[in-house]
């Protein structure tokens, strides 16, 4: 059996499998709904205040362990990352 996709279809899957590009705007946002701190989101984490601060600042680029890192973290905590033609961060609703 043989399932054609349209590329629209094909392309929406593919950008769903693909890992979001952390942004310092993406960090900041998740850090706002979250209402954690800088030094916060370092001990939960296991990144330096100081290299989140410099990725927050566009004084660095963090390593792609780094974003993983923090991109985990916010994740778990209920936080999603969107991308794509509008991207931004919005928090899951928790299930009561």
């Amino acid at each position: 059996m043989m399932v054609l996709v349209s590329n629209t279809a094909a392309r929406y899957m593919q950008e769903k499998t693909k890992k979001i590009h952390l942004t310092a705007a993406h960090i900041r946002g998740a850090r706002g709904l979250l209402h954690w701190t800088v030094a916060d989101l370092a001990e939960k984490s296991g990144v330096s205040a100081l290299t989140i601060t410099r990725w927050e600042n566009h004084q660095a680029k963090p390593r792609e362990r780094t974003r993983d890192a923090v991109r985990d973290v916010c994740e778990q905590a209920g936080i999603v990352f969107t991308n794509g033609g509008e991207p931004g961060v919005k928090l899951r609703k928790t299930q009561q």
